[in-house]
């Protein structure tokens, strides 16, 4: 269901839909990034800046981070940074003996790792999310 939002990012009103976002990427300063759907351009809010739509983007991750298991965003911690990816739009994923999953985030050219032993609970969802949407078992 779509999430449309107004957001103001320099001095440009920018309206999108949160469900079309890749991810969301918290960082230890508060700094919030995403990347504006099909375009790689990165909006980057911080709440000294920008506190209403800096508030807007965490009741939204908020939101999206505490559905039910069977939803398909998920929350990674990787590189100190706090991740919440919406696996629908992920088009790739692989799988290394060792257990480890690559993807990428497209419209960043990010690539997200993780494995069982550093994000156990993200991981497991990961392996669920490709289980169930593509068939084939990790």
């Amino acid at each position: 269901m779509a999430h449309w939002e107004k957001i103001v990012y320099e001095r440009k009103e920018f309206t999108l839909n949160f469900e079309c976002v890749i991810a969301f990427c918290r960082e230890p300063n508060n700094r919030v990034t995403f990347w504006l759907p099909d375009s790689g351009i990165p909006i980057v809010i911080h709440p000294q800046n920008n506190e209403k739509d800096y508030k807007k983007i965490l009741d939204y991750i908020d939101k999206v981070s505490n559905l039910d298991e069977n939803t398909y965003w998920v929350k990674i911690l990787y590189e100190r940074n706090e991740y919440v990816i919406n696996l629908n739009r992920i088009s790739s994923f692989c799988c290394e003996p060792n257990g480890r999953i690559t993807f990428w985030l497209p419209d960043s050219t990010i690539p997200i790792i993780i494995n069982p032993a550093s994000n156990p609970d993200s991981y497991q969802k990961v392996v669920d999310y490709i289980e169930k949407t593509t068939g084939y078992r990790f």
